[in-house]
Order: structure tokens, then C-alpha cells, then sequence
């Protein structure tokens, strides 16, 4: 029986109908993620505690307490605390940070039975567009060119070591979170399902901050109904967050599979951009085409504001960043290098934690923040993020989603992209806007490069109608019938 490449619905059913259990499953996996190092995957992997978790979960399955999630391994982004296990943030400064609490999204996965196999390699503090940035190293994407085995490629980021994870079969699906495209792009990047909620659907509290009007936890997982089903263990409303949404969490699995006849789609325009890869420009094409052969209507329509999403997300983001990190100063937790004065502690202590990237967005943080500049580059920035959510608000009068490429490109060299940031900060053109409106949107991987990469599509719904993106997320996935896997003989040799 292959116990590798199952998605978690399968694995339920095996584990329902008592032909596997928990723990051979578990142990599978630990063997599988031992053999698949090279890939750095894992900053903390938890392997024995996942065996104990499995344990009990067989236990809890014996006297027929069964959870949504009940004996799947899951992998956790390190920007997720969890209790008693070091949680970096992909960074130096948080080395041996361990909570003494669990972020609400994890708590409510393993109250759902599920299992942690570890703590996930990420974009240092969830900046970054590749998994470079990390003070970890880089994680290498399982995906290969078709003429080129040699070029290590990137797995997109933040959330690279979960999108990576799950494609290489390390974990049935992984956390991620979401500030500008970190789950998506990512997904899009290694061939999997990633799921960006509607800002507020999912508790932040425990989640280490970025930007902390745009970040959004979401699942990562193989399949469309897989994803959908994380959602509704990880979403819910949580008072000891502020931005959480006391909103009903529905079945987001119950509308799968129903009919898209009548939906209107929306195409918008402006996300026909220069530098878009053909072959993402004929995917687009072919996503249009399916969804009309499954009976909905696709309709072009204007978000006139969109060009102006990426320079406002990179104020917006900056600014947050530098106020969250500046808790980061050696005093409370974290890394410390000591100094003769207070002041110049703080100086060395975030000198030597921060990454070169995390420096770079502090530094523009704290710039538009400033005196001076705070009504000409932030205030200016926030005026004009109401414009682009506007534009949504007024298409979604006309059309029941939207439908877009995920990324402009597939998933380049470890490397390639890195001495032009503004390079690195378009990979992000047609997920940014998302975040700006607090959006829900869907990534699913619809086709192959000619490189023989994997390409996604994204579905863009209403404000807390995930239903209407995992709907449509599930008829472009049939059609577009995406089995393909990396070819993982090259690290399992020896």
C-alpha cells in the first residue's frame, strides 16, 4: 500500500476502515523526511513527538473519538508558536525562542486530532518571495527543469518549506501564512493547493507578526476538498484576537462538487502585465475555457487600481514590519549580544539577528513612517490600498469571482533573482491586491511549463465566501486533471 503519496481524504478513509493506523503512517513519513534532508525542509523536525501524537491518536480512534483531522501529519510554518518547541520565525533572533503557549491555529489542529511532524524552514520573518532570506538556508524546491536536473530551484516563499513539504510527500499538508502571496505563489511554485482566507477568518494570535493588517493564515494541502477541510479546522473566531471575524465557519467541503452553470467570472484586465511568461498567459486561456465548458459565464472586467498595488503593499508592509520587530531588541527573549551601554545592545543584538531583507524592510519602514514623511509616502499609501479594495467591492457587484494567473512566471534558480529586489517583489504582482482588499483567493495547480514545471491558476472570491472559491477551485482542478509529481529518485538515492 503507498502510504506516501496519499492525499488526507484518502488517508481518513484508510484510517476509518481500520487498514492503517496513525502511527504506521507517521512512521512512514519520518522515514520518508529523513531520506529527503537535502531539501532543508525542516528547521525543527518533531519526529518522535509526532509518533507519540500518532500514538494517542490511535487511542482516541479506539473508543470513537474522531476528529476532522484525526491522525494526519501536518507540517508546521516555524512562524506558528507552539508550545514547548522552538518556533525561529526563520530567524536568528528568535534561535532559541521556545512559547510557552500554542498559537490558535495549531491548538485548534490538534484538538482536531491532527499531528505536528515539525516546525517548517520559511522566508526569515515571512519576507521573501523564494525561502532565501531564511537564516536557516534556502530551501531547495523537489521540482526539476525537464533539460536542466542540475539548477536547484526555489519554492517560492514565505511559506516555501510547507509548500515543498507537501510536494515532496513530507506531510499530508502544512500551514502557511499569507501577507502579500506567501501561501500561493508557493503552492503555484511546487504544484500543490494553497488557500488564502478572507483577512480575519483565521486567528492570528500565536502567529509570529509581519504586516499585521495583511497577514492570514490558510492551509496548504494536495487537493482542493484536502485544503477545504484544513480551513474549517483552522478557522474560527477568536476573542483573544482583536482583527478575528465572529462569523459562522461553514462546511467549506459541502460545496464541492456542485454546479458552477450561471457563476460569472470575472477576467480582469490589468492583469495582462509585461514580463508574463507566454505559457501563464495560454494556462489563463485554457482556465477560461474550462470553466465555461463547466457552464459558468466569463466576463472581462476593470480593476483600474491594481497597477498601484505593489508600490503601496511595499509601504504598507514595511511600515508594520518595523513597528512589530521592534519588540526584537534583546531585552525579553531572543538573541542577546551584550554591549556596554543599553543602546548599544540593541544596536548589536539586531545587527546580528536580522537578515539582510529584514534590515532592508525595517529600514523603509521606519523611513515613511517618519517625520516628514508619514502624510507623503504612508497616509498617501493607505488612501490609495481603499481604492484598490473600492475596485473589488465594485466588480464583485458584476460577477460572483475572479480568475487569474497565481504567479508571472514558474518557479526560478536558487539565486537567480536575488540581487535585484524589485526582480524578487514582482513575483508577487497577482497576489498583492488580495491582501490590500483582505480577500480570500485560491491557488490551484492547473498545468506544466514547458521547462515541465508546475503553473497555477487563482480564483478570487467575495469577502468570507471561501464556498465560492473552493466551488470553482474544485472544477478547474477536475478539469485540469494535475497528477503530475516531482521525480524524488534523484534525493532518495543511496
Amino acid at each position: 500500500m503507498d502510504l506516501i503519496n496519499l492525499t488526507i481524504k484518502g488517508a481518513l478513509d484508510l484510517l476509518a476502515k481500520g487498514e492503517i493506523t496513525a502511527k504506521e503512517l507517521t512512521q512512514n513519513l519520518c522515514a520518508l523526511n529523513e531520506k529527503l534532508t537535502s531539501l532543508n525542509i525542516y528547521i525543527t523536525p518533531t519526529f518522535e513527538h509526532a509518533l507519540q501524537m500518532a500514538d494517542a491518536s490511535d487511542k482516541r480512534r479506539q473508543k470513537g473519538q474522531v476528529g476532522l483531522l484525526e491522525g494526519i501529519p501536518l507540517g508546521i510554518k516555524d512562524l506558528f508558536c507552539t508550545k514547548g518547541f522552538v518556533t525561529t520565525a526563520g530567524s536568528h533572533i528568535l534561535k532559541n525562542f521556545i512559547p510557552t503557549y500554542e498559537s490558535t491555529v495549531t491548538d485548534q489542529l490538534w484538538k482536531a486530532g491532527a499531528v505536528m511532524m515539525g516546525k517548517l524552514n520559511m522566508d526569515e520573518f515571512a519576507m521573501g518571495s523564494s525561502n532565501m532570506t531564511s537564516y536557516y538556508g534556502p530551501v531547495e524546491n523537489p521540482w526539476k527543469r525537464k533539460q536542466d536536473s542540475h539548477t536547484k530551484l526555489v519554492p517560492g516563499g514565505s511559506s516555501g518549506g510547507s509548500s515543498a513539504a507537501v510536494a515532496a510527500s513530507m506531510a499530508l499538508g502544512a500551514t502557511g501564512t499569507d501577507t502579500g502571496g506567501s501561501i500561493r505563489q508557493p503552492a503555484a511554485f511546487t504544484g500543490i493547493v494553497g488557500a488564502k482566507p478572507t483577512y480575519g477568518r483565521c486567528s492570528r494570535w500565536g502567529i509570529v507578526a509581519f504586516a499585521s493588517s495583511l497577514d492570514q493564515a490558510g492551509p496548504m494541502a494536495r487537493t482542493v476538498y484536502d485544503a477545504a477541510l484544513m480551513l474549517k479546522a483552522m478557522a474560527g473566531y477568536d476573542e483573544k484576537d482583536s482583527t478575528s471575524a465572529k462569523i459562522n465557519v461553514p462546511d467549506f467541503t459541502g460545496v464541492i462538487g456542485q454546479s458552477i452553470k450561471g457563476l460569472k467570472i470575472g477576467i480582469p484586465e490589468q492583469y495582462r502585465t509585461k514580463g508574463m511568461a507566454n505559457e501563464i498567459e495560454q494556462l489563463w486561456q485554457q482556465g477560461i475555457q474550462w470553466l465555461e465548458k463547466a457552464g459558468a459565464i466569463v466576463k472581462p472586467v476593470s480593476l483600474p487600481y491594481t497597477q498601484y498595488a505593489l508600490p503601496v503593499y511595499y509601504i504598507i508592509a514595511p511600515a508594520e514590519a518595523s513597528s512589530n520587530l521592534a519588540r526584537y531588541d534583546g531585552v525579553r527573549y531572543g538573541l542577546r549580544v551584550p554591549a556596554e551601554s543599553l543602546d548599544a545592545m540593541y544596536e548589536l543584538t539586531r545587527a546580528a539577528g536580522f537578515g539582510r531583507e529584514v534590515k532592508r524592510r525595517i529600514f523603509i519602514g521606519t523611513y515613511v513612517l517618519s517625520a516628514g514623511y508619514y502624510d507623503a509616502y504612508y497616509l498617501k499609501a493607505q488612501k490609495v490600498r481603499n481604492l484598490i479594495r473600492q475596485d473589488f467591492v465594485n466588480v464583485f457587484k458584476e460577477v460572483d469571482a475572479l480568475l487569474t494567473p497565481t504567479t508571472p512566471t514558474p518557479a526560478f534558480g536558487i539565486g537567480e533573482k536575488m540581487v535585484d529586489p524589485i526582480a524578487m517583489y514582482l513575483n508577487d504582482i497577482f497576489t498583492v491586491p488580495v491582501n490590500l482588499a483582505g480577500l480570500p483567493a485560491l491557488s490551484i495547480p492547473a498545468g506544466l511549463s514547458n521547462d515541465g514545471l508546475p503553473l497555477g491558476l487563482q480564483i478570487i472570491s467575495r469577502s468570507f465566501d471561501e464556498e465560492m472559491m473552493f466551488r470553482l477551485g474544485y472544477v478547474l482542478e477536475r478539469e485540469a486533471n494535475f497528477n503530475a509529481k516531482p521525480d524524488l529518485s534523484i534525493y532518495l538515492k543511496g
